[in-house]
């Protein structure tokens, strides 16, 4: 007599079955577990699923810092185009939250019981090395600059490979097809808004490495105080100062914004710095652009926004890239600025030049993969991958903006030294 074999679903269709059951419809990749088992769509990105603590990590951490510890650790991969899983991956979590319930007690109970039929359940594993852990009450002061140092100051080499000879760290304006054309198009625009001109007093809050400081104080003979709380930027902005005999026009300073005395300047900009001020710190940053500029004086703030009904940066970012950052829709920060005195004059949306910004550097990444790796570790580099393709499909989405608001110091008699129309800026933009 012979008795009939039963096949016992494999690790893949095991998880499978849970997916399926918290999105409420068919998985959207396709997956491969630790055994060898498959299941899925044949086409689109393959989730690799390497071992059983991915899963563990997801028990402990379920969402999106679950899943991102997992990758940047390698112990969940994609093969394929990273960026078309992620936007499968959305779509499905969004089409989740708009028509289904969220999971309940009996789901958690059947994911635990997959996991114990798994082998994957345990104690919680610790957090990757390149987690942030910051200390201290939030946007003190000591905590500020410890998030500023993880992310800014990981090192001068890393940014050097990933950006191009600007070190331009922010979105470019793109005129053409080449990255370092879209960074001094940038960087042109701001000083035109600004009406920079030989001798005018520039204060520029959150220098990064220079870009923009170096520009206006070479192309428009600025007098320029460069603000910056990351010690390994300082220095090198200190570096090309010397190199570049600017030691007559360029002062640089480490300290926190906080702790900027003076003021009168001719005009002040802070190029994706007000990200990290934080929430209920924002109207005093506001009221210091307000005060450290003279009246008629000019406030360029290039900023990373949010949709009205988007979380903004999310767990993976705050806890691998911009710790304790907040992003909140345009209008609310153009309602700040102008609670604190000035007027708004000028609102450009960048978004879609985003896209391309941080696609360009996304690139870079894939191109010199091993000198990345070989310089900041494989875990790092992961990190890096994740957030620049994460961060292009969000602004390609809409759920992240940038923008530049130019406001003014007006007079007490309401005089603002603005032009009728802003025509001349864009003249030419593309010049080398």
């Amino acid at each position: 007599m012979t008795t009939a074999r039963t096949t016992r679903p494999g690790a893949a269709h095991r998880l499978a079955a849970l997916v399926e059951d918290a999105l409420g419809g068919p998985l959207p990749l396709r997956l491969r577990a630790w055994d060898g088992s498959e299941t899925g769509p044949a086409d689109g990105p393959m989730v690799v699923v390497r071992s059983r603590r991915a899963l563990r990590r997801l028990l402990w951490q379920p969402g999106e810092l679950g899943l991102a510890q997992a990758y940047v650790t390698g112990e969940l991969d994609v093969e394929g185009d990273l960026a078309d899983g992620l936007r499968r991956m959305w779509a499905a979590a969004r089409e989740r939250r708009l028509h289904l319930p969220r999971a309940g007690l009996g789901d958690r109970a059947r994911a635990v019981g997959t996991a114990v039929r798994l082998g994957a359940v345990g104690p919680c594993p610790a957090a990757p090395a390149s987690q942030a852990r910051l200390r201290g009450g939030l946007h003190s002061k000591s905590r500020d600059r410890a998030a500023i140092s993880h992310h800014y100051d990981l090192s001068n080499d890393f940014y050097r490979l990933l950006l191009d000879e600007t070190m331009a760290y922010s979105c470019g304006v793109w005129t053409g097809a080449s990255a370092v054309g879209a960074q001094r198009a940038k960087l042109e625009l701001i000083c035109r808004k600004l009406n920079l001109t030989s001798g005018a007093r520039l204060l520029d809050i959150g220098c990064g490495w220079g870009s923009l400081t170096l520009y206006a104080a070479e192309r428009h003979k600025a007098q320029v105080t460069a603000v910056t709380l990351a010690r390994e930027q300082a220095a090198y902005v200190r570096g090309q100062v010397r190199e570049r005999g600017l030691e007559h026009r360029v002062e640089v300073i480490c300290q926190d914004y906080r702790d900027i005395t003076g003021g009168d300047y001719d005009a002040v900009s802070t190029v994706e710095m007000g990200e990290h001020v934080g929430d209920t710190e924002y109207p005093a940053f506001a009221a210091a652009l307000h005060r450290l500029v003279r009246p008629r004086g000019r406030v360029l703030v290039q900023q990373m926004s949010r949709g009205r009904n988007a979380p903004g940066g999310g767990a993976f970012i705050e806890g691998y890239i911009a710790p304790d950052m907040h992003m909140r829709p345009l209008g609310e920060t153009v309602q700040l600025l102008e609670d604190a005195g000035l007027e708004v004059r000028h609102v450009e949306s960048l978004r879609e030049h985003y896209v391309r910004t941080v696609t360009a550097w996304e690139r870079t990444l894939e191109e010199r993969w091993d000198d990345f790796t070989a310089l900041v570790g494989e875990e790092t580099a992961r990190v890096w991958r994740l957030y620049l393709v994460g961060g292009a499909l969000a602004f390609e989405q809409r759920r992240m903006g940038v923008d530049q608001i130019l406001g003014v110091r007006p007079t007490g008699e309401g005089v603002s030294g603005m032009p009728a129309t802003p025509r001349e800026w864009y003249e030419q933009l593309d010049r080398p």
